[in-house]
């Protein structure tokens, strides 16, 4: 690991990291013209009157605390690595908390978790892509979720206008103040309990096809080619294999 990933795993430097993100973040907010298109599938839950599982690719993470406009609580499904716990510090300025996790690769607690939030009338979020992709691929982890708590899913997606990709395996987006914003929602897809086989396999289509149409429309308004999907994040035992070839 270099030195400099060392230094900003290191916990003081991670909460002034942390801090830094939560104000480029409000700013942002703050600073942006922002469009919203079908937030009807979200308002009964910013009432108070009944949760959702919002669904967003993992690119768009640092932009989804603009995307809950309500006091009721809002749970982030967030990675345990390092990098994850920089973006929980970040987000808890916003009042949101986190589940540390994965509903992929042994996430079995992290998606109890999720049910116990969701049957307690919490809403929470969850990247069907995440922690690992590939990018802009919807995994079966969120439908688990949905058809164990009977709450459906709801696509959505945000973009600006003036921004800065990241060259990582999901090309996450740092937001710039002073921009033209879109937040799009989806319609609700409900998983029902006994889906299983190919009918699962259909609402994960349609839930993949959802969320990327909803993302490049965002991307269209505020001036931006629409992403396509991509391969999953190296691992360790990846980039050692790459350097022994």
């Amino acid at each position: 690991m270099s030195l400099v990933k060392t230094i900003g795993r290191l916990g003081p430097v991670q909460r002034l990291l942390a801090a830094l993100a939560a104000g480029l973040i409000a700013v942002v907010k703050a600073t942006t013209r922002w469009q919203t298109i079908n937030g009807a599938a979200a308002e009964k839950a910013w009432a108070g009157q009944g949760p959702v599982i919002v669904a967003f690719w993992h690119n768009r993470l640092a932009m989804m605390p603009a995307c809950w406009p309500s006091p009721e609580p809002f749970h982030m499904l967030i990675s345990a690595h390092p990098d994850g716990r920089l973006i929980s510090n970040a987000v808890s300025y916003f009042g949101i908390s986190t589940v540390a996790g994965s509903t992929t690769r042994g996430g079995g607690d992290a998606l109890r978790a999720l049910v116990r939030l969701l049957k307690d009338g919490h809403s929470i979020g969850v990247t069907p892509d995440g922690p690992r992709g590939p990018r802009m691929v919807a995994g079966e982890g969120i439908l688990a979720i949905a058809r164990l708590s009977g709450i459906p899913i709801v696509p959505a997606a945000i973009s600006v206008s003036r921004r800065v990709v990241l060259k990582t395996w999901d090309r996450l987006i740092i937001p710039l103040p002073f921009s033209r914003g879109a937040m799009i929602w989806g319609e609700p897809i409900a998983v029902p309990r006994d889906a299983e086989g190919e009918s699962l396999a259909a609402l994960r289509k349609r839930l993949e096809e959802d969320l990327i149409r909803v993302t490049a429309e965002a991307d269209a308004l505020t001036g931006h080619e629409a992403m396509t999907q991509g391969t999953t994040m190296r691992t360790k035992a990846d980039r050692a294999k790459n350097a022994r070839a």
